[in-house]
Order: structure tokens, then sequence, then C-alpha cells
């Protein structure tokens, strides 16, 4: 582990770690004990006094070392991502291992006014001269943070948390998804090479739910950051509350499409089969409740199947693979228990369905379960895979009632030829983000989600915000 600047071997041993692909072993990744976990948050604590004194421009100069030292190891990188994750290589290079050090890049060009907001000396006040009282806002950091990272993307993910704590003066303590943990030790080592001071950065990991619950419930820790799902999330929300610590949260989601008669439905299904292809659907944001016009429905469904049918199910490694495996055995027969339940409840699989016949790996294929309702389970639950379901609707009114009718509200999409209208929906759709024609990502446009979806946002100047406590400096003016 790694743990005030130094390399530690683990209390509990270590655990295996298996390639979802091959179901060989990938590697063995430590298991800490409990007061390992808190001796790494007791080591955050220590550094943060001198780590939150330094200057922007030193906290930027380690961020960029960081984010060159991982650039010029992509391809090692992307390998151990891939392994872990089942992620294709292309993905495991460009959205996995390339963004981590786009992230790390972003945060060490931090803008002067994303630090303070500029002096104001126009406001009334009883105790001024002539009533005038000076008042400065200034971003402060939280002080220690726990990250709980999410196993479909160990790179960017903690990247994202990484990054913008350690730009705001914070220290961090990182506990890795159980599934994927090694990637996040490839981090840390890249983080002491550019030069991070002992204690600044700590790495904590372990398939036992005390290795989580102490990174949270430590007096040393001030925030919790974390990624994944929304029952979990909603735990580690009692703890914080009971300690009044600060907390961002990016849960689970069940992202609507909202597909009208005027849609390019071109550019509706590639963007919908982003939910068969990108990480096999093990990703929060995916478009996986499709609510088609009736006057499009049949259509949509024809050629979304067709398009699931298309993509080649199989070894990551292999140039021509789309869809890769889920993270492990159990994910996907929980999966594929859903696709059962969905036959249950009188959904059509239009496509896919059966295990795909590959001698070893955990591979569920692209399936299409249309003439569903919105009060299906395989509607209203978060699946995590590459399954997608097809609702009708008859009007707008009706499109974006069902939208909302869903305990999520992460990211929505709208597609409709009217822009007008693709607009004037997306405003009444209660998610933290929608796409109006594209699945595409703007990465410095807030991310996080209504409801169950999470609490915060961060992305850009947002995470930013989402690290730091805002101060006000008053004085006679």
């Amino acid at each position: 582990m790694f743990v005030g600047g130094s390399w530690a071997e683990p209390d509990g041993g270590h655990y295996e770690v298996i390639d979802p692909a091959t179901e060989e072993t990938v590697g063995w990744a430590p298991e800490a004990s409990r007061d390992q976990v808190l001796a790494a948050c007791a080591a955050a604590r220590e550094a943060f006094g001198p780590w939150s004194r330094t200057s922007p421009e030193e906290r930027a100069a380690v961020l960029g070392r960081a984010a060159r030292i991982i650039a010029g190891r992509i391809g090692e990188y992307a390998e151990l991502a891939r392994a872990e994750t089942g992620a294709t290589t292309a993905t495991a290079r460009a959205m996995q291992v390339g963004v981590a050090a786009a992230r790390f890049r972003r945060y060490a060009r931090v803008e002067p006014a994303e630090w303070a907001i500029q002096p104001q000396i126009n406001e009334a006040g009883p105790m001024g001269r002539a009533g005038v009282m000076g008042a400065l806002a200034v971003r402060q950091p939280v002080g220690v943070v726990t990250c709980v990272t999410s196993y479909n993307n160990p790179w960017a993910n903690p990247a994202g948390k990484i990054a913008p704590a350690l730009a705001m003066g914070n220290t961090v303590v990182v506990k890795p998804a159980p599934q994927d943990p090694l990637s996040v030790y490839r981090m840390a080592e890249a983080l002491e090479a550019a030069g991070v001071p002992p204690g600044v950065v700590n790495v904590v990991s372990g398939s036992r739910t005390e290795v989580g619950e102490a990174a949270v419930e430590s007096p040393d820790v001030d925030m919790v950051s974390f990624t994944g799902s929304t029952a979990v999330g909603q735990r580690i929300a009692e703890v914080c509350g009971r300690g009044m610590k600060r907390q961002l949260m990016e849960l689970g989601g069940k992202g609507a499409a909202v597909v009208f008669d005027d849609a390019d439905l071109g550019s509706a299904v590639a963007g919908i089969g982003t939910t068969f292809s990108f990480y096999s659907g093990q990703i929060c944001t995916a478009p996986t409740r499709v609510l088609a016009q009736r006057g499009v429905y049949d259509r949509l469904v024809e050629q979304l199947a067709a398009y699931a049918s298309r993509l080649k199910v199989g070894d990551p490694r292999e140039r021509d693979t789309v869809v890769g495996p889920v993270i492990s055995a159990a994910h996907r027969d929980r999966v594929e228990s859903y696709v059962e339940l969905g036959r249950k409840e009188g959904a059509v699989v239009v496509a896919g369905g059966e295990r795909p016949d590959l001698p070893k790996g955990f591979y569920v294929p692209p399936t299409l379960l249309a003439d569903c309702t919105n009060d299906m389970c395989v509607a209203r639950e978060e699946i995590f895979g590459p399954v997608v379901v097809v609702i009708p609707f008859d009007d707008e009114e009706e499109g974006v009632e069902l939208a909302n009718d869903t305990d999520y509200g992460l990211i929505d999409y709208v597609w409709s030829g009217d822009v007008a209208r693709a607009f004037r929906v997306a405003r009444r759709l209660r998610a933290g983000g929608v796409g109006v024609n594209t699945v595409g990502r703007n990465m410095e446009a807030p991310f996080g989600g209504f409801k169950k979806s999470g609490v915060g946002r961060d992305v850009g100047s947002y995470a930013l915000h989402a690290y730091s406590e805002v101060q006000a400096i008053v004085w006679p003016g």
C-alpha cells in the first residue's frame, strides 16, 4: 500500500485480481487492515497543513508532471487497465488512461478566477467607516478527502477526484474498487515520481467492507467523494451526516433517451448504441431507457436490434472487438437475471438475451428489450450492463412525464429535429445533465445528478468548487 509516502506490506495479505476476459490472474492486491486505513487518514491529516500552504503554482507543477508521466506510459498503463476491467484496448488507452492524463493537465492550469472572487468595496455595513465594508470571498481547501472510486474506470474516475482535490490544497486517501485496484497503485507511483510530498496521496485497498468503512468513518477525514451505487452512497451519506463531513456523490442512473418522430434515427441509434459498446454498458450515464414516440417506435426498435447484432462480442485485445466482458461472473449473472426478469414482466427480447458461446470470460451480449412499460423493474432499476429497454409514448407531455418518473436523474437525452422543442423538453427533465441530439459531454460543464443519482457537482471549475469551502474576509472600507 502507499501510505505516508512509503510503500507498505498489508496486514491482511493479498487477494487475487481476475481478468474478466480470460478468468486468469492479473495480479495480487493489498488487503489493508482497519488500523492501516486509519493510519493512512492520519498521514493525510499530518500532510494537509504543509500542502495547503503551498502556492497554486507549486501544486500545479506536481500535477503537470504527473500528467506527463501518465501520458508517457499510456501503453503500459492501458494494458493493465484492459486486463483488470475487460475494456477494449482502444477504450483503455483513450477513455481511461488518456482521460486521466487530460484531467491532471486540466487541474495544472487553474485560472486565478477559480481561486477567489475579487474584492467588493461597495456594501454598506454597521462597522465600517462611512458605513462601507470591504469583502473578499476566497476558496479554502476542505481538508482530508477520502476518494472511493468505481470499478468501471480505474484511471479517469480517480484522476477526476485526486487532481482537483490536490489543486485546491487538499490531501487524499484513495480507496479503489476491489475489482481493479492495481491501476490506482500505478497512478500513485506516477504521483510519487512527480514529486507529491509524503502523505498528500495515500492508497489503501481491500476486498472487505471494513476498508471502505474505516476510510469514511475516520475522524481525520473531512470529506468523502464517492462514485458507485445509490445503495452504498446512501450508507456513506449516513456516516457523513453523523460527522458533518462534506460529501460529493456520483451515484446510479437510468438515463432516459426521448426520441421524437422527427429525430434523426441514425444519430439516435448510434448514441443509444453506446450503452452496448462503452464499457459493456457499465456506465451510469448510459441511455438505457429509450422512450420512443409511436410514429418512430417500430423503426427505432428495428434499427437498434440491427445495430446490436453487428457488434462483435469477444476478446478485448482484438482490434475488431467492440463489446468486452462485464467485470465479474457475479455481475454477469446479475445482468442475465434482469433480462430473464424482463421476459417474465412481458418485455420482448429482440436482440441478445443469450450468453455468447465463448470458452472463457464474463460476457453479456448487447440486449434489446422492446414493448416495455415504465413500471417494469428492468425500466426502473439500474442494470449496469449492455441492456436497453424501449418504451413507447404518444406526445411530448407523456414523454416528459415518463422520463421524469424515475428515482434517478443523472443524464437524460433528447433527439428531435425541432431544436426549439428539444431544448424546451431538456429544461423540463429532472436530470443533472441533458444531451440534445448527442451523447457527448463537454468536460467543463457541471456533472452530477438529481434525486438518487447523487449530491453535488464536479468536472471543470465545478470540481474545484466541490473540493473547497468558501471563506469570507471582511474589513472596514
